[in-house]
């Protein structure tokens, strides 16, 4: 009886710690927010890119260099 009495307060004390774990990780970390990333319309097509991967042209950005040709010429 009494090895089953500490059996149960090990496997109480293991399930607090897990919970409590498992909620401070869930918690978020206040230095991992991401900022926002700048988003392009493609002056020949309007879809939306990322504005690091647009390609630029005289007339705004566009989505590819194929829909930078086509609306240029």
């Amino acid at each position: 009886m009494k090895y089953l009495l500490l059996l149960l307060v090990a496997l109480l004390i293991a399930w607090q710690w897990r919970t409590h774990r498992a909620a401070k990780d869930r918690e978020p970390q206040s230095g991992s927010q991401q900022k926002p990333i700048e988003m392009l319309a493609c002056s020949h097509c309007g879809t939306h890119v990322a504005a690091h991967e647009a390609t630029q042209g005289e007339s705004g950005a566009y989505c590819s260099a194929a829909h930078k040709r086509l609306h240029e010429t």
